[in-house]
Order: structure tokens, then sequence, then C-alpha cells
């Protein structure tokens, strides 16, 4: 009965009910909302938003707690509407590509002293406290370098640093330069098994932390990690000569990932966590 008397207020239109005049009003009632206007200081937001690479509804989070509110669907179509008039903001937009799985020529030999991710604290997979790392290596064109990352897994924090070569040696003293200043926050570190992290025991005594190794070829047990880098691919498409991205760049880039907002923390920024 509710249901009924709701519908006859709504679409009634002299204390009676019609069902063609109801759907003439119902669909007259879509296509307001649907040219509802946007004002232009929410579609400034919107395109700023775009520029630093935020997704439509990262955007539309962020406008609607600043008073802007704009849905995440009329984003898109504004960028498609934007593109079919030779605009590019389109291109700020994350592309879906095909993930290809990581493959190597050889067998890898084992790392000696790795300990595996099995034996790791339940306390880490449940993101219970600060402190528990992934840790990766974001490859440039061949023979121009390698960004080693980080990212913590309950905050979302990430950090880079530029390294001429996949050398163990020189893989790890970038670690421990780049989580020297969190030594109070840094329980864990999660390695895939590439020979760049064999020299995981001195990374593990500079920092007093314990090291654990995923198993081969499941980049999802340091998924967090994986996302992040494909983010990070926006800046830095692959095939690129990192001799050509300077530090500043990269500290830009590493900014801007950690003031994205994120979904999975209500839409916080890892830097304010």
């Amino acid at each position: 009965k509710s249901t009924v008397s709701r519908e006859v207020r709504r679409n009634g239109t002299d204390g009676s009910y019609s069902a063609a005049e109801a759907q003439q009003l119902s669909r007259a009632r879509r296509q307001a909302a649907a040219k509802r206007f946007i004002g232009p200081d929410t579609v400034f937001y919107v395109e700023v938003g775009l520029g630093w690479k935020w997704s439509p509804e990262q955007i539309s989070a962020v406008c609607r707690r600043i008073g802007s509110p704009v849905s995440h669907e009329w984003i898109y179509q504004y960028v498609q509407t934007d593109k079919a008039n030779g605009g590019e903001l389109y291109r700020h937009l994350r592309q879906g590509k095909r993930r290809y799985r990581k493959g190597y020529g050889t067998k890898r030999s084992p790392i000696p002293g790795a300990v595996s991710i099995e034996q790791r604290p339940t306390v880490v997979d449940e993101r219970g406290r600060l402190g528990d790392w992934e840790a990766d290596l974001v490859l440039g064109k061949q023979g121009t370098g390698a960004i080693v990352t980080l990212a913590e897994r309950r905050s979302r924090i990430y950090l880079t640093k530029k390294v001429f070569s996949k050398d163990a040696g020189e893989v790890s003293s970038a670690i421990i330069s780049m989580l020297s200043g969190y030594k109070d926050v840094c329980h864990t570190i999660t390695f895939d098994n590439g020979g760049e992290f064999s020299e995981h025991q001195a990374i593990a005594e500079a920092l007093e932390a314990e090291m654990y190794f995923a198993h081969p070829y499941a980049p999802h047990e340091r998924g967090l990690n994986e996302n992040t880098n494909g983010l990070l691919r926006q800046f830095i498409p692959k095939g690129t000569d990192l001799r050509t991205v300077s530090e500043e760049d990269l500290e830009r880039y590493q900014g801007a990932l950690n003031s994205r907002p994120r979904k999975c923390l209500g839409f916080r920024q890892p830097s304010v966590v």
C-alpha cells in the first residue's frame, strides 16, 4: 500500500493516476537529472584531478567531500565528450592493458637464507600494524637502470629510488637508505625471488627487521606493490630510458601517488594516514 501511495504522490497530476502520464513524468525527471548543471568550479576540480591521474571514482569522492558533488559516471562522460571533440583528457585515465606474467629464461637459483612467506606473521596479512613493506623493482629500457619500490601495506605509503643496475649490493643499499628514516615502523619486508634481493640478510641486520620471500611467480602475494608499480607506469611507461628521469621527477611522481585518494582508505591519502 505504501509503495502505491508513493507512486501516486510522485506521478499523479490532479489527484488521479495515469500510467502513461506517470511514465512521462518519470522520464522527464531522469532527463532533468542527467542534464543537471555542473558548475565551472566543479569542472575545474575534475580536470585538476584528471591531471593528477586520479580515477573518476577518486575525483568524485573528493569533490563530494569538498561540497562540489559530481558522479564518476558524469566524469567518464565528460572525458569521452572531450575526446570526441579532439581533447586529450582521456590520456590521463589508466588504460586497461594486458598484464604480462613475469617470465624468466632460466630457472632461478634458490636465494640463500630465504624465509618463505608461509612463515610470515598473520598480523602482516591482516594489515594490523604499520611497518610491513613489500619490495620490487621497476625496470627501464635495457641498460638504463631500475627503480627500487617499497609499499607499506597498511598506510599504502610508496617509496622509490633509482639505481644504476639490478646488482644485489646496490639494491640492498638503496633499500636500507630508503627505510633508514622508518626504522621504528619497519617490521618486515616481503620480496619476490629475484636475485637482486639476495643481499636480504644485510638489509635485515641494518634495519633490524624480518625478511620474507613470496612464492615464485606469485605477484598477488605482493599485490599492493605490484598495483602501485602499475600506477607509477602512468608516469614512466615501459621501455622508458630511466636516464631521462631525474631524481626530482621521481620525487614528484612518488608525491603524486602518495597524495592520491585510495578507496581502500575511505578515499583518504596515504600521505595523511
